[in-house]
Parts: C-alpha cells; structure tokens; sequence
C-alpha cells in the first residue's frame, strides 16, 4: 500500500473513531436525562403517596373545607396522568399550589397545627419538596446539555441522521417560566 493509501486508511479510520466518539456521547447524555427523569418521578409518586393521608389528617379536623381537599385530589390525579416533562410540571405546580393551600388550613385549626401526624405529614411533604427541587434540578441540567449538544455542530449532524430529539424542561415555579 502506498503512503497515499495509509493516509487515506488513517483519514477514514479517524473520521468513523471521531463519529462514533459524537454518537456514543449523544446516547450517553440521553441516557442521562432518563435517569433524570426516573428520579423526578420517584419523588412525585412520593408526593403523591403523602396526599390522601393529608387530606384525611386534615378532613378530620376542617371538614367544611372539602372544596379545597377535593381540588388537591383532583390536581394529584391530573398530574399522575401526564408523561411529557412540560405539561407535568404545569400540573404539579399547580398541585404545589394547591398543596400550600392544605398546609396553611392548619393556621385556622389549632387543634390540626396541633396533630403530631399532621407535623410528620407536613415534615414529609417539605423533605420530599427539597428533594424534588435536586431532581428537578439535576434533570433540567442534564436536559440543558443534552439540548445543547444535539443542536452544536458537528454532533447535530449525528443528531439529526439517528433521531435524537430534544426534552422538555420540567418546571414548577410560575416565574421559571
């Protein structure tokens, strides 16, 4: 083989080496995002879990304000519901909300601030607020790199030929928007 034929040999080589190297970052970084994702997930279904044994705490002691613990239900299940990223988090802030709603119902009800379940139940809901704002975070962040790298050139060429699409953001808060 001549030295024009080696050269060519270590061109091509190199170009597929480099392509693969971009495709196999590209997988990565999605693979990312669905564990990502999984771990938003985890802690809504927490979220979620904790609702009905709120509501009943708070039932037994503010029973007149079945509209409100009704609308939380309701929210909860609109949630559950959705499976894009973007319109869950439109339904969970406004079960965020709905939930602050809840908790403020104790101001009214001392015997309810009083509760030792209704204190563990708010204590629950609050770690696990923590936690979903980590995953929320650790999520839209692997989303922001994914995206970014999918639309910067020369990846977006791989992007494009095998179909990587970008991901929604997952945001709760009104003024993330």
């Amino acid at each position: 083989m001549s030295a024009g034929g080696w050269l060519l040999l270590a061109l091509v080589s190199g170009l597929l080496f480099w392509l693969v190297a971009i495709f196999n970052r590209l997988v990565a970084l999605r693979h990312t995002v669905r564990a990502a994702w999984s771990d938003i997930e985890v802690q809504l279904k927490r979220r979620h879990d904790l609702i009905p044994k709120l509501i009943e705490a708070v039932r037994q002691y503010a029973a007149y304000e079945q509209a409100t613990l009704e609308q939380v239900v309701n929210l909860r299940n609109a949630s559950a519901a959705r499976t894009r990223p973007g319109e869950r988090g439109e339904a969970e802030r406004d079960l965020e909300q709905a939930l602050h709603r809840v908790i403020a119902l104790a101001e009214a009800y001392p015997e309810l601030k009083a509760n030792r379940n209704f204190l563990d139940l708010q204590q629950e809901i609050s770690t696990v607020e923590q936690d979903l704002q980590y995953a929320r975070r650790f999520y839209n962040g692997a989303v922001r790199q994914y995206n970014t790298r999918i639309e910067q050139f020369p990846d977006l060429l791989l992007a494009r030929l095998f179909g990587f699409r970008p991901e929604d953001y997952f945001q709760i808060e009104e003024d993330e928007r």
